[in-house]
């Protein structure tokens, strides 16, 4: 006699629901096609490759999306292989494998073009502090030497503006080092609106502008103003006070007005062209431009002196203000600051001095037309002269460019860039893809991307900045300078127009982020 077990026949059915084995679903709305996995080593993260998706998953909740990358394909080009628009030209991952620890190696179709590409595969980092919660909410930011300066609400409320810095080298007490606000402490900036941060090559500091409510002034009503603040590199923190906080806070009023009116209290944008002689000249944007050179008292601090600007202090307990007259305020080449120092520079941070523009008033003022961006660059005339020339945008969706001459600047151009009215968000200066001056580079329309000509420019003089950019031919009997070459082609047909880099079709290289 045998003895043993009675096995079932046939394995136990299991249902959907059944406690005995819990299933997870995954999916996402217009994603499709989850054909690749690639587990990690770590066995904590899946990877899957999906229908233009590559898609990094939490092991034991799928449902969590750690991050997403996009790689699509251009599906009007695979429409001409008689291939269909609605199941085939789309890019379907088909090869995913770990690289290295750091990078992914993905392939796919890329609609009957197969292309592959390289995906980081660094997880979400904490943005807090470094990007703004709501789209809506005014930010700048700037790499320096590897760290990331950044000017942000640092709440999901957008009423705790603050001025961080991260990535870089660790500061005080680990990661992050410092923060420039506490809710615990006098604000340093309220309200503040940031539009532009910069740091001169040379300069060990880095400067931020802004816009925020005066608190120094008894008004009745909120008034804003704007502002210019710096920090310094090497600032770490305080040991006691003002722990992973600045100790180099320091930030003036801009004025900006024209002489017997009240000054203008809205900045938009601002550019910093550096100078040879290690500074440079900062120009801010707004009802009209101002060209400004931050003071030595708050570029390069040195304690008061003749002629120099007092820091102003705020009770705790009451919104006024007070002159003060400072102890020095901290140079970032200082080192460590006593208690008794950073306590004063905790309640210190405003400058009772104020930054002018150049000539006393804006630079220029034209009616009914405000500026959004503004960026600024040197042209060199036939005659050896350096001008500077500034491209601003509207909030017409206009590009204006004007040349600053001895006897005040000169809009010599205005470019309609939108069929239908809408302000510029952005402008960007790409001095090495400038040519001719009868050659206007117009941004390309999102639809079309047409590119045109502008009319000849007249040449006043031959040494005019107008035509700086011209071939040095001898003026002919109308005053106008001969056009270049390429300039030749181009009118002749035998030659493009000078335009922009076009994006080729591949496929591109998202991070993991």
């Amino acid at each position: 006699m045998v003895a043993g077990c009675m096995w079932p026949l046939s394995p136990p059915l299991l249902l959907p629901g059944d406690p005995r084995r819990t299933l997870t679903h995954f999916s996402q709305d217009n994603v499709s096609h989850y054909d690749i996995f690639l587990l990690d080593e770590s066995e904590e993260e899946l990877y899957v490759g999906a229908r233009d998706r590559v898609l990094a998953l939490a092991v034991g909740s799928p449902g969590s999306i750690r991050a997403k990358a996009s790689v699509s394909s251009h599906s009007s080009e695979c429409a001409f292989k008689k291939k269909s628009q609605e199941t085939e030209c789309f890019n379907f991952i088909r090869v995913l494998v770990a690289l290295n620890k750091t990078h992914l190696y993905v392939c796919g179709t890329y609609a009957f073009s197969p292309a592959c590409t390289y995906i980081v595969r660094q997880p979400f980092l904490d943005g807090k502090g470094q990007c703004p919660f709501d789209p809506q909410h005014t930010y700048t930011a700037l790499l320096v030497d590897g760290e990331l300066y950044a000017g942000t609400m640092n709440n999901f409320q957008g009423n705790e503006p603050i001025i961080s810095r991260s990535l870089g080298s660790p500061g005080v007490g680990g990661d992050a080092a410092p923060p420039v606000s506490s809710p615990h402490s006098p604000v340093p900036i309220a309200d503040a609106a940031f539009v532009a941060s910069f740091s001169i090559p040379g300069d060990d500091k880095v400067y931020f502008f802004f816009e925020e409510t005066a608190d120094e002034f008894d008004f009745f009503e909120r008034l804003l103003v704007p502002r210019v603040a710096r920090v310094c590199k090497s600032d770490v923190g305080g040991d006691k006070v003002l722990q992973k906080k600045w100790t180099t806070f320091l930030k003036a009023q801009l004025v900006c007005s024209q002489p017997g009116r009240f000054p203008f209290n809205v900045i938009h944008h601002a550019f910093a062209l550096p100078r040879h002689d290690g500074r440079a000249d900062f120009y801010a944007v707004g009802l009209g431009v101002c060209a400004l050179v931050l003071p030595t008292w708050l570029s390069l601090p040195t304690g008061r002196r003749a002629g120099q600007a007092v820091l102003l202090s705020v009770p705790t307990h009451r919104r006024i203000w007070r002159s003060t007259d400072p102890s020095v305020p901290p140079q970032c080449s200082m080192g460590p600051s006593s208690d008794k120092a950073l306590t004063f520079m905790k309640d210190h941070f405003l400058m009772d001095g104020k930054v002018f523009p150049i000539q006393g008033q804006p630079l220029l003022v034209k009616s009914d037309v405000t500026y959004t961006r503004i960026t600024v660059g040197e042209t060199r005339s036939i005659s050896g002269t350096t001008y500077r020339v500034m491209f601003l945008a509207t909030a017409e969706g206009f590009l204006h460019k004007a040349v600053e001459l001895p006897k005040g600047p000169h809009i010599v151009e205005s470019i309609q860039l939108f069929a239908v009215p809408e302000p510029v968000k952005n402008l960007l200066l790409a001095p090495g893809k400038v040519g001719h001056t009868q050659v206007t580079q117009q941004p390309p329309n999102a639809s079309t991307g047409h590119w045109a000509e502008a009319q000849p420019c007249a040449c006043p003089s031959p040494g005019h900045p107008l035509c700086g950019l011209l071939q040095g031919h001898p003026a002919d009997p109308a005053g106008q300078l001969q056009p270049a070459p390429e300039l030749r082609r181009v009118r002749a047909g035998t030659g493009p127009l000078l335009r922009l880099a076009q994006p080729r079709g591949i496929l591109s290289a998202h991070p993991l982020r």
